[in-house]
């Protein structure tokens, strides 16, 4: 049995609020679009009361995106619950979704206010949001630093006003995994567990490097939704990627038995495509996406995915629709990737001819990072050679230069 989990993409509001990755109103809708065709189940598109261009993105995406629940982030205040609820007055599936700090560090230096009053903000911003809208998620800001009896109370109030969805953000990235799933289960036992319609939300950040590592935790305590970003770009270090949770679930089944409904062949595109719209690429170890995810250059390990792919590879290029097989070659390259390259180029090599062009190789990989084709066929022999189903009999000359 497996349990389908809730994807919450906040590629369009927290992802955007890192520098460097704004948007314009064009940029977000076709991104939208982009991640309805993904599968995610809730676009949040912006904070309409930020400004008059995250309000008519919001209003856009809504219009444009009918297969998905689009959501809106407002605090607890009418002006922003009114601005978000009109901006989200086109879409099919409105959301809104109200946030309120709880941690005394909040409390005291950022909204000056005593718990009892949170506590009544809580519940009036609750209260008119659901007036407006069918569906309201509500966020205890900076939970994993909040005294945890507050945190229930404040829960249990948004409840009581009408909230469906409660999220547990960890805004600060500073949980562990075990701490942090913990939380949820103690939220689920003395709050969720009263109220059987209601969906605990994981919301985490990437300060310590934990970010999926602890919305995997939550999942495992009972969490039904998990809020995430396309290459986990968000404010400070970043969000949980939802292409490393999705996959997570994918390639661990046997311990992670979680579905949702993403398409993962169309991870890479998006990613991609996210790279296209912001002017930067993720960088090439990123798990999943990077372009180093798929790639081997060390000999053993190019030797081993030549063998079988399993040797090096947890999922195959294709499950997340990246390029297929790259074999990179460099200094760490071995004879078997070396021969595999030259075939493909249409040369076939006797193991002497291979002896003799490796040496080579391996003294031209020592200066240079990168060894294009052209540097091959310079190495192998200055006059065409014969083509793959026939073998190069002439000697390799010396290499005189790429």
């Amino acid at each position: 049995m497996t349990t389908r989990i809730t994807v919450f993409d906040t590629t369009l509001r927290d992802g955007e609020q890192a520098p460097g990755c704004s948007m314009t109103i064009e940029e977000k809708v076709r991104f939208a679009e982009q991640l309805e065709e993904l599968g995610v189940d809730i676009i949040e598109a912006g904070f309409p009361v930020a400004s008059e261009g995250d309000y008519a993105a919001v209003n856009a995406v809504a219009e444009r995106c009918r297969r998905v629940t689009v959501a809106a982030l407002c605090r607890t205040t009418e002006q922003d619950i009114i601005c978000a609820a009109e901006a989200l007055k086109r879409a099919s599936r409105p959301r809104l979704h109200v946030f309120l700090a709880t941690s005394d560090i909040h409390l005291e230096y950022k909204l000056k206010k005593s718990r009892a009053e949170v506590l009544e903000m809580a519940q009036r911003g609750v209260r008119l949001a659901r007036a407006l809208v069918e569906e309201v998620e509500f966020s205890a800001e900076d939970a994993t630093r909040s005294d945890v009896n507050f945190l229930c109370e404040v829960l249990e109030a948004a409840i009581s006003e009408g909230a469906s969805i409660i999220n547990i953000p960890d805004t600060v990235g500073y949980a562990l995994p075990s701490e942090y799933g913990e939380l949820i289960r103690t939220v689920r036992e003395r709050v969720a567990r009263h109220h059987p319609h209601i969906t605990i939300s994981a919301h985490c950040h990437n300060d310590l490097g934990l970010a999926v590592a602890n919305s995997l935790a939550a999942i495992e305590a009972g969490a039904r939704q998990v809020e995430c970003t396309i290459n986990g770009i968000g404010e400070r270090a970043g969000n949980a990627a939802l292409e490393e949770v999705v996959m997570a679930f994918a390639v661990r089944a046997d311990r992670l038995p979680f579905t949702t409904g993403i398409k993962t062949q169309r991870l890479y595109p998006t990613s991609q495509l996210l790279s296209e719209i912001l002017g930067f690429s993720v960088q090439p170890n990123k798990a999943i996406v990077g372009r180093n995810a798929f790639a081997h250059e060390a000999g053993i390990h190019q030797h081993g995915v030549l063998s079988n792919p399993l040797c090096y590879e947890i999922m195959t290029p294709e499950s997340v629709g990246a390029p297929a097989e790259r074999i990179v070659l460099g200094k760490h390259s071995g004879r078997h990737a070396l021969a595999k390259r030259y075939a493909e180029l249409g040369y076939e090599l006797s193991p002497a001819e291979l002896d003799a062009v490796y040496r080579r190789f391996t003294r031209l990989a020592d200066r240079k990072k990168r060894i294009y084709d052209q540097d091959l066929i310079a190495l192998l022999q200055a006059k065409p050679s014969a083509p793959a189903t026939e073998k190069v009999n002439s000697p390799v000359p010396q290499w005189s230069g790429a």
